[in-house]
């Protein structure tokens, strides 16, 4: 068994074993939530049953905790839930930032060139605060947490140590954007948005060989989205609440070539921040 085993290529243990872990916490947060909806919705019940889970997730996955003890420091290897050296924070955080800004600004010029869609959720009209504040927060918890663990982690560390960064980060960002196509509005023309994040992520992991600092932004970034979604009607691949015409209808303005001009500038500061943070990091070792 351990020859056939260690005859499966890298690459593609990575991603099964990684689809498999982040399946697990994911999966269970879209039960609990469809059942909560449907059951006691003014109580988020959803929300501490999922909190047992990710604790119990957390341990097994990412600690290493549990049976059998034989793959114990594997999975805490591939979780990736290293230390992160205080100062690579400000940095790591830093680039990051810069990196989803970058990402939103892009989208402004694609929003430009095609038609994107509308994303879809819960109308958080029909359910007490306290509630729709619950599951926005554990969503971007379980998101956060298990996405991170489960594609920076356990596939693109598994990539990046036999086929290099770039491959790692291709792949892993095209699963993170196919995974995402569970949702009706999402397509093909969302697949830049999952691969520009991916890239975002993944560096940073990459840089600090820790998914910390990615679970930290995504968890934040989520809650963000949720709450300006709600509140504006801003889907998170959006730069604005108003789309605007594109430029096939409207013709190239003032707007699209700002847009442009801004999307430079972030994209060269990002590309900067991130060799930065590279060699301070190096500089640790």
């Amino acid at each position: 068994m351990k020859r056939r085993a260690w005859r499966i290529p890298a690459l593609v243990r990575a991603v099964v074993v990684g689809l498999a872990v982040g399946l697990l916490g994911t999966f269970s947060w879209a039960r609990l939530i469809a059942a909560n909806i449907e059951h006691l919705p003014n109580v988020p019940w959803a929300t501490p049953a999922m909190g047992c889970i990710l604790v119990a997730w957390w341990l097994y996955f990412v600690k290493g905790r549990g049976w059998p003890a034989a793959t114990a420091g594997a999975r805490r290897r591939s979780a990736r839930a290293n230390r992160v050296p205080d100062e690579l924070w400000g940095p790591a955080l830093g680039a990051g930032v810069l990196g989803l800004v970058a990402t939103l600004l892009l989208q402004g010029v694609l929003g430009r060139l095609v038609t994107l869609p509308q994303q879809q959720d819960l109308d958080p009209s029909q359910y007490p605060v306290l509630t729709v504040f619950a599951w926005v927060v554990m969503g971007a918890l379980v998101a956060g947490v298990v996405e991170e663990t489960a594609f920076r982690g356990y596939i693109q560390g598994g990539i990046e140590r036999r086929h290099g960064l770039t491959t790692a980060i291709l792949v892993t960002g095209s699963l993170f954007g196919l995974s995402h196509f569970t949702h009706p509005e999402v397509g093909l023309v969302l697949l830049p948005f999952y691969l520009a994040v991916a890239a975002v992520y993944g560096l940073l992991a990459a840089a600090t060989n820790s998914t910390y600092p990615s679970i930290v932004l995504h968890v934040g970034g989520n809650v963000f989205s949720a709450f300006s979604l709600f509140t504006q009607g801003r889907s998170e691949w959006q730069l604005t609440a108003v789309s605007r015409p594109t430029i096939w209808q409207a013709g190239i303005d003032g707007a699209f070539l700002a847009n442009l001009a801004m999307l430079a500038v972030a994209g060269i500061a990002t590309v900067m921040a991130y060799r930065g943070l590279f060699r301070a990091s190096r500089s640790t070792r």
